[in-house]
């Protein structure tokens, strides 16, 4: 199966791609789609985050546990929706933590392919769902595919920053070496956890410095810029 995905990462995850899980896979959205279910992200977008940030580009990835399972929120980067869809909660509080560490204003929209088109990957551990059904692919064997890319680029790239928001997200940790790459923790952006930690973490100026240190070019996190 010839897999649509940026020329990057198809020979860092060529491996993957040639497993019988990632068939498995393939073979189980294939009959989700014949038997008329509808999945989100659109087919032409799972891999949208890879599309947009190609593995040399990486300076930092924001894990995401699941798509959107509402209509018209998914589009393949993690915490964002397309232009002209309502900020979810968990995104409001990303916003509103990003107000009070840098003082960048609140954006009038929640795309967030700006920051990937910065070297953010926006990385989802499970790139689909179904309609209205949260975490209904993450036994598919997507987070074995996503477990491999936080791998690949703990291996093959350096001083990259990883957002590990949540104890799902946290659980990672151990994908990557510690010794190469800044891994910065906190509670999920989620209202219901929020409170605990997400609030003041100051995750986004810490990322920027450093980047700096590493004599990379900050990231502009500010997206009141952006197509407007």
């Amino acid at each position: 199966m010839e897999v649509q995905i940026e020329e990057s990462w198809k020979a860092a995850l060529s491996a993957e791609f040639r497993k019988p899980y990632f068939a498995e896979v393939v073979r189980f959205l294939k009959n989700e789609k014949l038997s008329g279910r509808t999945i989100f992200p659109p087919g032409k977008l799972i891999f949208n985050a890879f599309n947009t940030t190609p593995i040399s580009n990486v300076k930092v990835v924001i894990l995401g546990q699941d798509p959107y399972h509402n209509p018209g929120q998914a589009h393949g980067l993690s915490f964002s929706v397309p232009h002209g869809v309502p900020a979810p909660p968990s995104l409001v509080n990303i916003f509103k933590e990003q107000h009070t560490d840098l003082g960048i204003p609140i954006p009038k929209h929640g795309n967030l392919g700006k920051w990937a088109q910065q070297g953010v990957l926006m990385l989802n551990a499970s790139l689909t769902v179904e309609i209205n059904k949260p975490m209904s692919h993450s036994k598919i064997g997507w987070h074995l595919f996503t477990d491999a890319v936080i791998k690949t680029i703990s291996d093959q790239k350096d001083g990259v920053v990883f957002m590990l928001w949540g104890s799902f997200a946290k659980s990672k940790q151990e994908l990557i070496d510690k010794a190469k790459h800044l891994i910065l923790t906190a509670a999920h952006p989620s209202p219901l956890s929020a409170h605990n930690g997400f609030m003041g973490c100051r995750h986004f100026s810490k990322a920027n410095e450093w980047l700096l240190q590493k004599g990379l070019t900050p990231i502009d996190w500010n997206l009141n810029e952006a197509d407007q």
